[in-house]
C-alpha cells in the first residue's frame, strides 16, 4: 500500500524550501530502486559523512566519481573481459556497469575517495562558508549607538 503525500500546502506557506520539497516529490516518484552495488551511508562526525560501496572486481581505472553542484555520481564500467581462463558455467560475481547518484545538501563536498578490498569509500564534508555561519552582534548601550552613514551623492552629479 502506497501513501500519496501532497506537498502543495508546504509550497504555499514556505519560502526557500522548494529544492527540498522537489527532492521529496522526486523521491516519491521513483519507480524501481536498483540495489546494486550495495552501499552504506554513515555520519562520521558533526558535518562529516562516508559512503561505502561494494564494488568487488572493479579497479580504480574502471570507476568514476563525479560531483556536479549538488549531485554525486559514482559509475563503474568494466573494461573488455577475456575468457582466456575458460568458459563460465555460472557467473555469480556481478561485473555489470552501474551508475549510482546521490543528492547532496548545500555545501557538501567530496574530500577524498579510496578503494580497498573491493570497497569504494567516498568521504564527504559539509563546509559552510564564513558569511553563512551564525555571528554574534554587539549591542551598544547609552549614547554610543553606532550610526550607519548614508552615502552622499557627489555634488557634480546632482548639478547635471
Amino acid at each position: 500500500m502506497s501513501t500519496v503525500l501532497d506537498f502543495s500546502p508546504l509550497f504555499r506557506s514556505s519560502v526557500g524550501f522548494d529544492r527540498m520539497l522537489n527532492a521529496l516529490e522526486n523521491a516519491r516518484r521513483v519507480a524501481s530502486i536498483d540495489n546494486w552495488p550495495p552501499y552504506d551511508i554513515v555520519k562520521t562526525g558533526e558535518d562529516e559523512y562516508r559512503i561505502t560501496m561494494a564494488v568487488a572486481g572493479f579497479t580504480e581505472d574502471e570507476l568514476t566519481i563525479t560531483q556536479e553542484q549538488n549531485m554525486l555520481m559514482v559509475a563503474g564500467h568494466k573494461s573488455g573481459e577475456s575468457e582466456e581462463n575458460g568458459q563460465y558455467l555460472h557467473r555469480g560475481i556481478a561485473g555489470r556497469a552501474f551508475q549510482r547518484r546521490f543528492e547532496l545538501a548545500d555545501h557538501v563536498k567530496v574530500v577524498g575517495a579510496g578503494l580497498v578490498n573491493g570497497l569504494l569509500t567516498v568521504e564527504l564534508k559539509r563546509e559552510i562558508p564564513e558569511e553563512m555561519k551564525p555571528r554574534r552582534i554587539a549591542i551598544a548601550t547609552g549614547e554610543t549607538l553606532p550610526r550607519v552613514e548614508a552615502r552622499q551623492a557627489e555634488p557634480e552629479k546632482l548639478a547635471a
